[in-house]
């Protein structure tokens, strides 16, 4: 890792947003190829980089050895959502940022064998993890039914049930090439279409196989823990249901009930992040860069003074 293989997606944003001075404490709760987490140590900071894919974390390490000594890198070969207990059990409660870079890595994309891109044939797997039920496990075992809410919630995909039936009826699937030629067949794919049909129940599959909706509703009350009073928070976010969810919480979390005279003043929550920002996208420079950006948005805010909100 002596290059970053990806120039991480708004670095200039989201670095500015964290404002990092040396000496402070960040966690890169998304590692991948390192791209924030290189920036954040140039600017003097100690990082504490989580993630979940075990070939992230060794390429990671080599780096991280490379580098300095003593490292001001701790990798973590864990979720993001399961950040609170690891920083907890290193004996740091607090924190002054947490950046986090939501879905799937441009690494991982990238390489066929893991099964991410229908741009490349490879095996039908999609887990961040390496480990656990697959996609082609998921595919080849669910009902129509249970494949069809997969596609329609995590995807969008308005013919959800079309889409379902042909996967069954296809079965078992082995690579990404066939789910991909499936879905096409069945939406009527047309060579000078924009966006590849195959693009939602790719997204859709991807997202049940590893949770990440859940790990990031986790990922974001973990944050809320961790950050001082003072701390900032900036998540990157690449479709409309990641970017729905952090909007929903900064929304809640920065947030002053109503005062209601049945209610009394000690019991009405403060809100326990402030100065949220509004949705900022990559500019057209960026975008010409690299493409992948194009629907990344970020939104960030800095953590008050008031206790952490009990996780749902």
């Amino acid at each position: 890792m002596s290059a970053a293989p990806h120039v991480p997606v708004l670095l200039e944003e989201v670095i500015a947003a964290l404002d990092p001075q040396p000496g402070d404490v960040v966690i890169d709760a998304t590692f991948g190829a390192g791209g924030y987490t290189r920036a954040l140590l140039d600017r003097g900071a100690t990082v504490h980089a989580f993630d979940r894919d075990p070939d992230a974390i060794a390429a990671g390490q080599r780096w991280a050895e490379a580098r300095e000594s003593p490292p001001r890198l701790v990798l973590h070969p864990h979720r993001f959502s399961e950040m609170l207990d690891v920083m907890t059990s290193v004996g740091l409660a607090r924190v002054d940022g947490v950046v986090m870079d939501i879905g799937v890595s441009s690494m991982q994309l990238d390489q066929a064998h893991r099964g991410f891109a229908f741009s490349a044939d490879g095996p039908l797997d999609m887990r961040m993890s390496q480990d656990g039920a697959s996609a082609a496990d998921f595919l080849n075992t669910a009902d129509e039914k249970a494949i069809a809410d997969v596609l329609y919630t995590y995807g969008e995909e308005r013919q959800s049930r079309r889409v379902a039936r042909a996967i069954v009826a296809a079965r078992p699937l082995e690579t990404t090439g066939e789910l991909a030629r499936i879905v096409r067949k069945a939406l009527g794919h047309k060579p000078h279409d924009k966006k590849d049909p195959a693009t939602r129940t790719f997204q859709a599959v991807r997202i049940h196989v590893n949770g990440e909706l859940d790990e990031l509703s986790a990922g974001l009350s973990a944050a809320e823990s961790l950050l001082r009073e003072g701390g900032r928070l900036a998540v990157v976010s690449f479709h409309s249901l990641e970017d729905r969810i952090v909007k929903r919480f900064l929304r809640e979390a920065s947030s002053t009930p109503s005062a209601s005279r049945h209610v009394p003043l000690a019991a009405q929550d403060d809100p326990v992040f402030s100065q949220v920002s509004k949705a900022i996208k990559p500019g057209e420079a960026e975008l010409e860069r690299n493409p992948r950006a194009r629907s990344s948005v970020l939104r960030h805010a800095t953590r008050t003074a008031t206790p952490a909100r009990e996780a749902a």
